[in-house]
């Protein structure tokens, strides 16, 4: 399903093709999430006009171009004996006009039927991407987030021979095919007896040299894998530690050697296998013709067929082969089609675990008071083992909460609930009395602001990554939430100062410098409620020290949440509650728990909560 990396090959590659038989994988694919042909068609309903011109045309082109090997025939057996030069120029002409046409009636129907294709993916592009930022984190947690691109990008991409190779080249060598033969029985039908006794046993041994190709191919592709993963894991800066320091060069190197040899041998046997394949055709279409020029040269079987009838017949009988050889492998092309279009069926139909609510209630942002309030809330990821169990607890509209407790309490959790990164299973999580499920999304962001201490930057200028979270946002606005979050002198420091590419992954900026980047797009947006989850986990001490001087200046005005591991941070919180196994265990200031000897006051003494300068 979703958790799996894709590692096939696409369906236009040409082991598959060649193969003669549809690819186990998508057979599997096909048989585990089954694709509705009437859901297929659906798609390309409102395009259905411009396919039957594309079809229309393929076979126009395909009957006009059976048209040369019959203007040969006159060349040679009228025009050229009699020297009729007027009857040779309209003949010739009418050849130069046969490759006009089938060529521009090419280019048009190429245009079309990819036009088609294109849309058709843009649409379907656009839908899934769209899907799937409604899926929860979750979704995002399980499953590779190669698997996802693969999806978008390959999956859909190769969709375009769908239209522009499977279905047009169908159209085109049932025509062809169908149109030769009756144009072959039409010059000669002996002739033609001859070539449907000689081409099945030439096809069927064209197919046999295919299939041994591309069972070679796909155990040299196999073995290559092997050895890319052996270079990457063997001569990567981690790899090449590990295996020194557990004395495992030794092994490798033997691993890496075997490896290699089998290769040597594979790659010979695909060379010679795809050179069998070559000599196989090259013989076919050489016995063919032998065949019928030794079927025309006894009378019996040539019926006083003129020379021209058999250079025509030998054209016609050319082009039949590779049409004949199509259509044999549609199998392979269709199952390989329906195998995409399951792929990515299966994540359109995905549901949606944190749906946006029918009848969202309306709050606007800027009257928010931001009370938050917790009632009887309980969560689960798997639907059995409870991550947080009877959790009641109300924060004030300007109020801060701090969460504490050991890895795996369920402090980040609880936090999530407030900006929807997850549903509550049982219970309720409100803001200004209103249920965050029957906010719609858009609102609630405006509402909820977060910053985690996993911070993620676009590869973009420092000025986009802050609009992102408010495009509008003035360069004044910008440059104050930056000053806020004491970050605004690094900035103007540099060369292009805000028009500074911050690189992938903000690595132009240290972790300290890019968790500032983060509170001050999330200040930009002015929230009236903050979430702030090891939000100055990277900071220095001194740092730090300014930015809770600042967040403090922030959060009189609005409620925060606060999950940290350092008391300098929750020290001053209007409250503490003490996570334990998912539950509210305490509930109390700074000096309240100590007071109490609980679990607070054992965390702080064992330096799970402690200050910066003691770690």
């Amino acid at each position: 399903m979703a958790d799996h990396t894709d590692s096939r090959p696409h369906p236009d590659s040409s082991g598959r093709r060649r193969g003669g038989r549809p690819d186990p994988a998508d057979l599997r694919q096909l048989a585990d999430s089954p694709v509705s042909l009437r859901r297929i068609a659906r798609l390309f309903t409102p395009h259905r006009a411009t396919l039957a011109v594309v079809v229309a045309l393929i076979v126009l082109s395909s009957l006009v171009g059976l048209a040369q090997p019959f203007l040969v025939r006159h060349v040679i057996d009228e025009a050229l004996p009699r020297q009729d030069l007027r009857l040779l120029l309209l003949l010739v002409g009418a050849m130069l006009g046969v490759a006009v046409v089938t060529a521009v009636i090419g280019v048009v129907q190429t245009w079309l039927s990819t036009a088609v294709g294109q849309r058709v993916m843009h649409r379907l592009r656009s839908d899934l991407f769209a899907h799937l930022q409604r899926q929860s984190l979750d979704f995002f947690t399980r499953t590779r987030g190669g698997e996802v691109q693969s999806r978008l990008v390959n999956d859909i991409g190769s969709m375009q021979g769908v239209v522009t190779q499977t279905a047009t080249s169908i159209a085109a060598n049932v025509t062809v095919v169908v149109g030769t033969a009756v144009a072959m029985v039409a010059l000669s039908w002996r002739l033609a007896l001859i070539s449907l006794v000689v081409l099945p046993p030439a096809v069927l041994l064209t197919r046999q040299v295919a299939r041994m190709r591309h069972r070679i191919t796909g155990e040299r592709q196999r073995r290559l894998a092997d050895l890319h993963v052996q270079i990457e894991e063997g001569l990567s800066v981690s790899g090449v530690l590990l295996s020194k320091t557990l004395g495992a060069s030794p092994r490798l190197t033997a691993r890496f050697d075997e490896t290699s040899a089998d290769l040597v041998g594979l790659e010979i046997r695909s060379r010679l296998a795809g050179r069998w394949r070559m000599a196989t055709m090259n013989v076919v279409f050489a016995a063919v013709p032998a065949a019928i020029y030794l079927a025309a040269g006894f009378p019996a079987t040539s019926g006083g067929m003129t020379i021209g009838t058999l250079v025509a017949f030998i054209a016609l009988q050319g082009t039949l082969f590779r049409p004949l050889m199509g259509l044999l492998n549609v199998g392979v092309d269709l199952t390989a089609s329906l195998a995409l279009f399951s792929r990515i069926f299966e994540y359109a139909d995905l549901p949606v675990d944190i749906a946006e609510p029918d009848e969202p209630v309306r709050l606007d942002p800027r009257r928010v008071r931001g009370e938050v309030r917790f009632e009887d809330v309980g969560f689960s990821y798997d639907g059995e083992r409870a991550v947080l169990s009877d959790v009641d607890l109300v924060v004030p509209a300007g109020g801060t909460l701090a969460l504490v407790g050991e890895t795996g309490s369920g402090k980040s959790t609880l936090a999530s609930l407030v900006p929807r990164l997850h549903d509550a299973t049982s219970g309720r999580v409100l803001v200004d009395g209103v249920d965050v499920r029957d906010l719609a999304a858009a609102d609630l962001a405006g509402i909820v602001g977060v910053v985690t201490q996993e911070t993620y930057l676009m590869h973009a200028s420092v000025r986009d990554n802050l609009r992102h979270a408010r495009p509008e946002a003035t360069d004044v606005e910008i440059e104050q939430a930056c000053r806020t979050a004491r970050i605004h002198d690094v900035i103007a420091s540099l060369p292009e100062g805000y028009d500074t590419v911050v690189g992938s992954r903000g690595h132009r900026f240290s972790g300290g410098e890019q968790q500032r980047l983060a509170i001050a797009r999330t200040l930009l947006r002015d929230p009236a409620v903050l979430v702030l989850d090891e939000a100055t986990s990277a900071l220095d001490n001194e740092t730090e020290r300014a930015i809770l001087a600042t967040l403090d200046e922030v959060t009189r005005s609005r409620t925060t949440i606060t999950i940290a591991h350092r008391l300098s941070t929750v020290r001053n919180a209007d409250q503490i509650a003490v996570l334990h196994a998912g539950r509210v265990v305490e509930l109390g200031t700074h000096e309240e728990l100590l007071l109490l000897g609980g679990r607070y006051a054992d965390l702080v003494r064992g330096g799970l909560v402690a200050e910066p300068a003691a770690a």
